[in-house]
Parts: C-alpha cells; structure tokens; sequence
C-alpha cells in the first residue's frame, strides 16, 4: 500500500476502476468492511483520512476527535486499500480554514438534509461542512464507486442525492455499506474510543431502542418506546423518530421506514439507525404482523 500525502502522488491508473472511502481516522471494523467492499467492487482502492474542521460545530468536538494514524494506516492496508491519502488543510482548502467555513456557510443541501429534528436541527452546518469536504475529495481522486456506512444514514442519503448522477461526476456510483456491531449490538463508532467503561454499559441502550421499535405497530407507539428505552439507559435523547427510508420524511403506510435515533452518553454523541417497524398499507395490507427485523 502508498502513502501519500498530496494528490500528485496518488498516481492511479484511470483506466482501472478506483474505489474511495472517505474517513476522518480512528478507524474500526465498521470502516474495515468498507474498505473490503471497496476493494471487491474496484481494482483500486484509495482510503482517504482527513479530519474535517468544517463540518464540526463545536471546536471541542474536533480537538476531542480520536486520531490514531498509525494504526489507521495498518488496518486500511490489511483490508485491501492500494493507497493511503492523508491530506493537510492546504491540500483540501488551499483558501484556509476560514474561507472554508465562509463557503460552506452558502452551500445549498438537498431536502434529505433539511428534514426537521435529525441532524440538521442538532448540529447545524454538519452536512454542508460534510458535503464541502466531500466534493474536494471526490475532485482529488476522482473516483468510480465511493462506499459509504449506513450508521451515518441522513449522511449517505445526503449524499446520494447530492453526487451520484451529477453532471460533475459523471458515472460515479456510491454504494452504501452495512452498519457492522459489536457483540452487544452496539453500532461501531470512532466515538466510542471516547466512552469509559460505565458509558460504555449504558451505550448499548442506542441498540436496544431500535430493537424495541420493530415490535412497534404505529409511529407514535415506536418512537416513545425509543425514548423510554434511552432514558432507562441514562442517554440524554436529541432525537428518536421513525421516518420513510427513502426520504426521511414522514411515514407513508406500506413504505419501507427507518428508525433513527442521538443521544449523549455523557459527553459523548451516539448516534445510530435501523430499518423500522413494518407499518401496513390498511387499503392492502391483510394484517399479518411481520416478525421483528434484525439491526440493519
């Protein structure tokens, strides 16, 4: 595996297929099945690792943001990525910091990233800062697939919306992977490295709050069992909604659902999702309850 650190030294051959992950370090299990879906889908794999000043909202959150490079480059290369890029500040905004945050101030998001009491309302300037440093990557390597987690699901579909079909990147496909857990359920996260043990114990509430909700017959029922569920486990809840998968807007009967949940374990944000109740058509749904799914 190469590393470098600027983008002409990426040196790929454009007449192979080049996967990208994107990630901001700390890397876990959750990005190692990235990387490996990556590289059974493209003949080359770059993983990028960047952490994003512009798309944090509050400073503390990015001096607290675990790094660990070393380890990171380890693990990208023993799960198949052909090239490390470890880009500065200078590299991604050759304006500086703060002309970066100017501009991604005025960027205009699609509606998947505007729906209210997800992440927009929490952490306002998140998704533009997200989609800014993700359209510099994609200029830098220029890609043919982009694989991207499903735990950071208004994320992905932002995303989506955003890139795939563009007229800029023409042909780009970005493919969604699974989110991967921990034996308790526990979604993997770089935050978690920030957890001790007893927040750790209580985290696993996050998990238990989507189980909870597939029993759940209507939305009002699955969302406070969501609630109460984080409560029992001590999570401060920003938000436990059940919204169509598709479009995070509200739930259409017989559409496909997400549940989605935030919340605080301590001082560290957790968040996390899964496919949702099964809530039937009542014109065409001939009232056989489905059998709760696992944790997507």
């Amino acid at each position: 595996m190469k590393i470098v650190h600027d983008t002409r030294s990426l040196d790929l051959d454009r007449t192979q297929s080049v996967g990208f992950v994107p990630t901001m370090g700390a890397l876990h299990d959750g990005h190692s099945a990235c990387i490996e879906e990556a590289a059974s889908l493209s003949e080359q794999v770059v993983v990028s690792i960047y952490v994003n000043p512009t798309q944090f909202n509050q400073g503390t959150d990015l001096q607290t943001y675990p790094r660990q490079l070393e380890q990171d480059i380890v693990l990208a290369r023993d799960h198949g990525a052909t090239v490390a890029y470890i880009p500065d500040d200078r590299e991604i905004y050759p304006d500086g910091i703060e002309a970066a945050h100017e501009q991604a101030g005025s960027i205009l998001l699609p509606s998947v990233a505007c729906r209210p009491q997800l992440e927009d309302r929490c952490r306002p300037g998140h998704l533009a800062g997200m989609i800014q440093v993700v359209d510099r990557l994609f200029q830098l390597v220029e890609p043919t697939i982009a694989c991207f987690g499903e735990k950071d699901y208004q994320q992905l579909l932002t995303v989506k919306a955003v890139f795939e079909g563009s007229e800029r990147f023409p042909g780009l496909r970005i493919h969604p992977c699974r989110t991967i857990r921990q034996a308790d359920g526990l979604a993997c996260s770089s935050r978690n490295k920030l957890m001790d043990e007893g927040e750790r114990a209580r985290a696993v509430g996050m998990a238990r709050a989507l189980h909870v909700s597939s029993y759940c017959e209507t939305v009002p029922e699955a969302e406070s069992s969501m609630l109460n569920t984080l409560k029992e486990h001590g999570l401060d809840c920003e938000y436990a909604v059940v919204r169509d998968a598709g479009t995070l807007e509200e739930v259409v009967p017989g559409n496909p659902t997400r549940s989605l949940i935030a919340a605080r374990c301590g001082q560290v944000r957790l968040i996390d999702n899964a496919p949702g109740p099964p809530l039937e058509d009542p014109d065409t749904a001939e009232h056989a309850q489905e059998p709760p799914r696992d944790l997507g």
